[in-house]
């Protein structure tokens, strides 16, 4: 039977990838919505139809500072984790877990 903590290691270490990506896809989708509302704007496109975009564009911009928060969390608490378990240090995953934290790491810094 596999060590459960071995499989804690991997549920958490999914969790500071997950949010990781998912912080990387908000800051480029809101690069994407804010070309898109100044090409609006040069076309002169109605005031309501830009009003809109701007708040799609906001709600993007708004997920990211919560985004980080949890990551910050998750990343805490994977490497609370792997200080707690160091003896599991030769795993795989323990070595996985190591990476997504160095990606993550500039990112709550």
């Amino acid at each position: 039977m596999a060590d459960p903590r071995i499989k804690q290691i991997k549920i958490k270490t999914n969790v500071v990838k997950r949010l990781t990506k998912e912080k990387e896809s908000y800051e480029k989708e809101a690069v994407q919505l804010e070309a898109r509302l100044e090409k609006l704007k040069n076309e002169g496109e109605d005031e309501h139809v830009l009003r809109k975009q701007g708040e799609v564009l906001q709600e993007s911009r708004s997920m990211i500072p919560d985004t980080v928060r949890r990551l910050r969390k998750a990343y805490e608490d994977l490497e609370e984790l792997l200080g707690k378990e160091s003896d599991l240090s030769e795993a795989e995953e323990f070595t996985q877990a190591k990476d997504a934290l160095k990606l993550a790491q500039p990112i709550i810094a």
